[in-house]
């Protein structure tokens, strides 16, 4: 287990899940010669997080200069993820950045916006895209018992913030990156495309699945 100091506000990366609907372990997938779980350590530590925790699970993680906390309980969902992660912020950290790593797309300016907010008074940040709220999302240490008491099931913080939206700081982020997740293969070769500018092929005349809200 290794972390650079504490910065103020941790970098907590959740990248527990099986990735049942892709056949692997998200954490795993490569894109561009990196994996999801390094480019989310990436995004928190250029983010200016530090440390960064990693939450892992299905598969084990052997990252360099994290906090790596296994989640035992990962099969009941991100919401378990989401409270290990919490608690294993040094005491040092007074808020966290919460990222997931099937968002590769999301960029680290959207994390140093966050933690602009916080500076600048919010205990509450959420990314917005067009308006729309999406991750990642800082809170500050007082929230976090809450937080994870709400915290159950497929969700982490979801909960939390709709019990108190009036705590919440929109932090647009739009220009910064894109918050599409990877849930299913259909999602990687559409990430992939976007990656590299690459046409997608002709369309069946079907809508694409929205993005996981």
């Amino acid at each position: 287990m290794a972390a650079s100091e504490p910065s103020g506000v941790a970098g907590v990366l959740l990248a527990a899940g099986d990735g049942s609907r892709l056949g692997q372990p998200k954490a795993l997938v490569k894109l561009d010669g990196q994996s999801l779980a390094s480019r989310g350590v990436a995004l928190l530590s250029s983010g200016g997080t530090a440390p960064v925790i990693v939450v892992t699970g299905a598969a084990e993680l052997g990252l360099p200069g994290v906090i790596t906390i296994h989640n035992p309980d990962w099969r009941s969902g991100m919401g378990s993820s989401f409270t290990v992660g919490l608690g294993a912020v040094p005491d040092g950290c007074q808020a966290a950045v919460v990222a997931l790593a099937d968002q590769p797309l999301v960029g680290p300016e959207a994390v140093r916006r966050l933690i602009a907010a916080y500076r600048g008074g919010a205990s509450v940040a959420v990314a917005s895209y067009a308006g729309k709220p999406r991750n990642p999302v800082l809170i500050a240490r007082e929230h976090w018992a809450e937080a994870a008491r709400l915290a159950a099931g497929d969700v982490g913080a979801r909960p939390f913030l709709r019990a108190h939206p009036e705590l919440i700081t929109l932090v647009e982020c739009a220009d910064t990156g894109r918050p599409d997740d990877i849930d299913t293969a259909e999602d990687l070769d559409r990430i992939r495309r976007l990656m590299t500018g690459t046409p997608a092929p002709p369309s069946d005349g079907s809508r694409p699945r929205p993005a996981r809200g």
